[in-house]
Order: C-alpha cells, then structure tokens, then sequence
C-alpha cells in the first residue's frame, strides 16, 4: 500500500512538470552588412548637430522571442570607416584628436543581457570599449519586426532600432570641449536587420 501511494504521489509531482512546454533555446543572428546603419550627430558651436556615419561594422547576439531574453551582443565598428560628408573633416575625425583609427582601428560594443521595458522595447546596459578605455553604454532598443523575409534568397529576419548617448571625454576625447565648439555629447543611432543563423 505504501509503494502504491508513494507511486501516485511521485505522479502528481511530476507529471505536470512534463506537461510544461520545452524551453526555446535563444536563437543566433548575425548583423546583416547590406542593411546595418550606425550613425552619429555631435553638436558644432550651438549652430546645428553634425550628422556622421560608420559605414564598415558587423554584430551579432543571441534572442529569444517567447521571452526576451537578449544575450552576448557584440557590434564592431571600424574607427576608419567614419564619413561625415566633408574630406577634411573626416580626416581630422579619424586622426588623434578623436578617434586615432590608426592606433585604435576598432570601437567595440557588448553586453550580456538587457531589461525589457515593454512589449517591444529594450534597456540594452553594455559596454563600449573606444580608444583603449572601455565605459558603461546604455541603448533603448526597439524590436520592430521579425519574420520570413519577402526578398529573394533572405531568411528569418530581425529588426532593430537603437538610440544611445556617448561622452566622448569619458574616453579622453577632449579637443574642443572646453570652449564649446563641438559638443561632448554624441548622440548614437543604430539601425539593423539581423539574419537567423
């Protein structure tokens, strides 16, 4: 009698955790080159912003759409790839007094996790590493779409758009702080779509 009730008790236990659904792994994608923008604007002496863009970078992360789980999210960005519409200017850009591709050819942004602040929306706290020193990054991400993609030879895709704000003399990036002529603040603006992989 024992055995018998030790038997029932052990499938009341137990068969309601076999009826849960499996837990979906998070699914790998990759930043896809052809539709990744990564771009900035920088204030110039209060008269207007600067807009710029990098246009060599790749990424990739991890997602789970059941539960919003966002992990190892990991954009490159080439230092020398930055164009701002105007050859001197992106010269001085790329040079010592900003980004010094030629010593750091690389700015690199990771995080491990993010905070789903909504049905859509994301608080993706990373880091980026520029200029050697590696600083607290915060993103608000917006999932905008994920689906089959309707363009020949595309498959699953993602959508995401990203806003964040770095301190560039947080980095020791200080010319023309000081007297106002462009601005610490660089406002960061990110739009991807990532292939499943």
């Amino acid at each position: 009698m024992k055995r018998w009730i030790t038997a029932v008790a052990a499938a009341v236990v137990l068969c309601p955790l076999a009826m849960l659904p499996a837990q979906a792994a998070p699914e790998a994608y990759e930043l896809d080159p052809t539709h990744l923008s990564i771009g900035f604007m920088v204030d110039h002496i209060g008269y207007g912003k600067v807009l710029g863009l990098f246009l060599k970078g790749r990424g990739s992360y991890r997602f789970d759409e059941a539960s919003g789980t966002l992990t190892a999210v990991r954009i490159e960005v080439e230092s020398e790839s930055v164009f701002s519409n105007q050859r001197q200017r992106d010269g001085h850009i790329r040079g010592g007094d900003f980004l010094n591709a030629g010593k750091y050819p690389t700015m690199v942004f990771t995080a491990d996790g993010a905070k789903r602040t909504g049905p859509k929306t994301f608080e993706v706290a990373g880091q980026l590493e520029l200029l050697g020193e590696s600083r607290p990054l915060t993103l608000q991400a917006t999932w905008n779409k994920s689906a089959e993609s309707p363009l020949p030879g595309k498959r699953y895709t993602m959508g995401v758009s990203a806003r964040g704000t770095v301190k560039r003399s947080a980095y020791g990036m200080n010319y023309a702080v000081a007297n106002g002529w462009v601005g610490d603040d660089v406002d960061v603006i990110i739009e991807f779509e990532a292939i499943r992989q």
